[in-house]
């Protein structure tokens, strides 16, 4: 057989349903091998679309998505959405065709050194140079790719080596270690340190999600009546109007959250990644002790002193300390709870034009069910959502932010369909981050898929201008011109809907929900609220 075969093979054994990519002249013989392959090839129209479908793939369901370019511009332009990946804790294995091995020694035609390329972005970058190590290549990388901390895995297959022939080889049996229970000594420091605190609080962060914890916290912060933050990349862990959720953190600016930290005599962070939120905004009182529980040991940092560390199965941890603990009689936080509720609501009833984010949010949490899926590209919409939308449940709003990446909106929606067909999709994005990506509509289209895209509006880099505006008072260079986008959609075969008065929103969004295809919303955003925001902040009073 040729090795090409056996590659497709390994990824068979692996269980990939999809890969995402571009046909190139350098891996000829591997897209000919997926011609009688289960596996689903998406041609896509970027590769960067198609590192990112890779990346929300393997987010939303743990296993790693595959994307596939050929050498040189094609396989730099997978980099950004395998930088994505790898530092959102996403499993994604990125594959390159490569000129042959006779030529890789010297200068020649379009070949760099994609090896050295991706190892700084990735946790095993490897090239395959004898055909009969694929078995092992490919299993390495997916085994890399899943483990904790989850992240990027990049093989280059050079053209010579994937048209060789090979022996009748037969791919390596899937094994991954399992997590070890946390010690029980640790487990027994950690409880005695909750249990003489008056007012502990967890801030639980992405790996809650990937461990399938979030029913366990539910649990813990349920029966101890501790309060629970959640940074952007783990809404939904617990309910947003839970009355023990203190909402999200992840601003740098004050905040009500900041409240909970200020008061707050021990933290707990559970599942928590240094690359969500920095310690140093969060964690300011050096006598604030501080609970890792994780899956890894904690990250070194001058601003993490962990006073107790919990190593091991997060289920375990949090079920074996309500074993070791009883109930608080109240929860210190519901003032702060209360007033994170009433600013949810205080728009609700907003008529203005354009609309402000708040209203945007709000209403479109009035028409999206608890279990459907909102993908945020980034920009200043990603600061509002991370914010204010009230995720129901886990991985139901995904948020770039390790990297944060723009450009993600509609190649993670297209992937996310793929995974939940049977749920309502909808991506918010920047008029900036669509036009990055916005040639997979066209993919999105060929594969029958339907989603939302919601497009705030205001032609310009609206969170540049915020920053801009807090440091500088004035901006510079951030404004630009868009097409019509109604059209601009509709050229594509897509629906196109212009929002023009607060009351239109609702049933623009509901008719493009049902559509059937793919719609993409023009909504007009009133970025004043920006600043306001901002100016409201630094004058909070912190109502516990």
């Amino acid at each position: 057989m040729r090795a090409a075969e056996l590659f497709v093979r390994c990824l068979e054994n692996e269980g990939v349903e999809y890969i995402f990519g571009i046909p190139g002249e350098e891996n000829l013989d591997l897209m000919d091998a997926l011609i009688d392959s289960p596996i689903h090839f998406i041609t896509v129209r970027h590769e960067q679309g198609a590192a990112f479908m890779a990346d929300v793939y393997g987010r939303l369901t743990g296993r790693p998505g595959v994307c596939l370019g050929t050498l040189g511009p094609g396989a730099t332009n997978l980099i950004t959405g395998v930088a994505d990946a790898n530092l959102d804790r996403a499993p994604v294995v990125a594959i390159a065709g490569q000129g042959s091995t006779h030529r890789l020694h010297k200068e020649s035609h379009q070949i760099v050194d994609l090896v050295n390329l991706f190892a700084p972005i990735s946790k095993y970058a490897t090239s395959v140079r004898e055909p009969e190590v694929i078995p092992e290549v490919v299993r390495k990388a997916f085994k890399e790719a899943t483990l904790e901390k989850p992240g990027a895995s990049f093989i280059e297959l050079p053209e010579n080596i994937a048209a060789a022939e090979v022996a009748e080889l037969a791919p390596l049996r899937v094994q991954n270690p399992r997590t070890p229970w946390p010690p029980e000594d640790r487990l027994a420091e950690a409880a005695a340190l909750i249990a003489q605190a008056e007012r502990p609080m967890v801030l639980a962060g992405n790996g809650v999600i990937r461990a399938q914890a979030a029913a366990a916290l539910d649990a813990f912060a349920a029966t101890l009546n501790i309060p629970v933050a959640k940074t952007f990349m783990a809404k939904g862990v617990i309910p947003r109007d839970h009355p023990l959720s203190l909402g999200t953190a992840g601003l740098s600016g004050n905040d009500l959250i900041a409240c909970g930290f200020e008061r707050a005599d021990l933290v707990i962070c559970v599942g928590y990644d240094m690359v969500e939120y920095h310690p140093e905004r969060w964690h300011r009182n050096p006598e604030q002790p501080v609970i890792h529980i994780g899956q890894q040991p904690a990250e070194v940092d001058a601003h993490y002193p962990v006073a107790v560390g919990v190593v091991g199965d997060l289920n375990a941890a949090l079920h074996g300390l309500i074993r070791r603990l009883t109930a608080r009689p109240e929860n210190w936080a519901s003032g702060l709870n209360q007033a994170i509720q009433q600013e949810n609501r205080e728009y609700a009833e907003d008529n203005g034009f354009p609309l402000k984010p708040q209203k945007i949010l709000w209403d479109l949490r009035q028409v999206l069910a608890p279990e459907d899926i909102l993908i945020s590209d980034v920009g200043a919409h990603k600061m509002w959502i991370a914010r204010m939308w009230q995720a129901q449940a886990p991985n139901t709003c995904l948020i770039s932010n390790g990297f944060a990446a723009m450009g993600i909106g509609v190649p993670g929606a297209l992937a996310a369909k793929l995974v939940h067909p049977e749920r309502r999709v909808l991506t918010i994005t920047g008029d900036a981050g669509f036009l990055m990506n916005s040639q997979e509509l066209e993919t999105a289209l060929r594969l029958g898929l339907a989603f939302v895209v919601l497009i705030w509006n205001d032609s310009a880099y609206g969170l540049i201008k915020w920053h801009q505006d807090k440091r500088f008072g004035r901006e510079t260079e951030i404004r630009f011109n868009n097409p019509d986008f109604v059209q601009y959609a509709e050229s594509f075969g897509a629906r196109g809907y212009r929002v023009e008065s607060a009351a239109q929103l609702i049933p623009v969004l509901d008719e493009a929900l049902h559509c059937g295809t793919v719609a993409v919303i023009d909504c007009p955003v009133d970025y004043a609220q920006n600043m306001q925001l901002t100016e409201r902040l630094a004058a909070l009073q912190c109502p516990v």
